[in-house]
């Protein structure tokens, strides 16, 4: 029978120092890892889907952490291994491996991209500035608009008029559909009963009054002009005369209102929206007009010096000047503009 040799004392002493400089090693790297990497500050948007395994190796290619398994571990280790919610993650190279990891389980800012839309701004550009902020795309906008017009209670032709001005938070996958959805909704809610019967009680429909609304938006330097201009044309339609609106006329020519150019004849060329060349309301809004502009039509001022007011022009000096009757029309233009 043979016995087994007891390992000599220097074997064991040098087995211990190996599994020592072992230990110390991986306590060494752990903490290289775990420290702060003192890169710049960084912004991380979690998308739906987004795996921690991506999030790992984004934050190691950004510099944020030294070691995207590493950082694994350590949200292994915290319990949060599965997944991070979505949203926007700040992260600074002043933060250590464990605080990041806290950042990430906090949860992010929401996602959201905010669009504003000017009042009186038309549809077409509309769906050029949600193109242009990354919200879908221009053809599946378009469309959208085009197919959801039933969407308004108010609207026949088209959403022209029926999409309110204002800033929308969307998140980045929002849909053409969505936006819709969202710019009519918040129109509708214009359309108090308080106002639909101030409507009424000037011969106007909601239709009538959304669309008298752009022009007055368009023709109007500042909200303070908008009373005045609006009764001024409403007294032009209770008398028959033609609104004589230039918006109008750029309107439906597909043109900018500076594009208009007279001696080219652009005011006689006839098509539904000419308020020139036709009396009344074009058949739709021509742009989308904004709350103080809505306001205005239903609480207009209507007279001048004691008369009815028919006639403005926009002076160099930069005010508005109205009047009753033509010739002193005439007059202030001459002196003016």
């Amino acid at each position: 029978m043979t016995t087994r040799k007891k390992p000599s004392f220097t074997v064991v002493l040098m087995v211990l120092m190996i599994l020592v400089t072992l230990v110390a090693i991986v306590v060494n790297l752990y903490r290289d890892y775990t420290r702060p990497t003192g890169a710049a500050n960084y912004t991380l948007e979690v998308k739906p889907g987004m795996s921690v395994t991506s999030i790992a190796r984004e934050l190691q290619a950004q510099g944020i952490v030294k070691n995207a398994d590493v950082f694994r571990l350590v949200l292994r280790q915290r319990g949060n291994s599965a997944s991070i919610q979505e949203g926007i993650y700040q992260f600074s190279g002043e933060q250590n491996i464990f605080q990041i990891a806290e950042t990430l389980e906090g949860g992010g800012k929401p996602r959201v991209i905010n669009v504003t839309i000017p009042e009186g701004k038309r549809l077409k550009d509309i769906v050029g500035i949600f193109a242009k902020a990354g919200i879908s795309n221009k053809q599946a906008l378009q469309q959208a608009f085009d197919q959801n017009i039933k969407l308004s209670e108010h609207a026949t032709d088209s959403l022209e008029g029926f999409l309110f001005p204002a800033t929308y938070p969307f998140r980045p996958e929002a849909t053409a559909d969505e936006v819709v959805r969202t710019l009519v909704s918040r129109m509708e809610q214009e359309f108090s009963a308080e106002r639909i019967e101030g409507a009424k009680k000037l011969g106007l429909s909601v239709h009538d009054w959304v669309s008298l609304a752009s022009i007055v938006q368009a023709e109007a330097a500042n909200t303070e002009e908008m009373p005045l201009i609006a009764g001024l044309f409403l007294n032009r339609m209770e008398i028959g005369m033609p609104l004589q609106s230039d918006p109008t006329v750029a309107y439906g020519l597909g043109k900018d209102l500076p594009e208009l150019n007279r001696f080219e004849g652009d005011f006689q060329k006839d098509t539904p929206y000419n308020s020139y060349t036709r009396k009344g309301l074009p058949p739709t809004a021509i742009n989308n007009p904004g709350e103080a502009a809505l306001v205005a039509v239903l609480n207009p001022e209507r007279l001048v010096d004691g008369k009815k007011a028919l006639y403005f022009v926009h002076g160099r000096d930069r005010k508005i000047h109205v009047n009753s009757d033509f010739q002193s029309h005439l007059r202030d233009v001459e002196k003016y503009r």
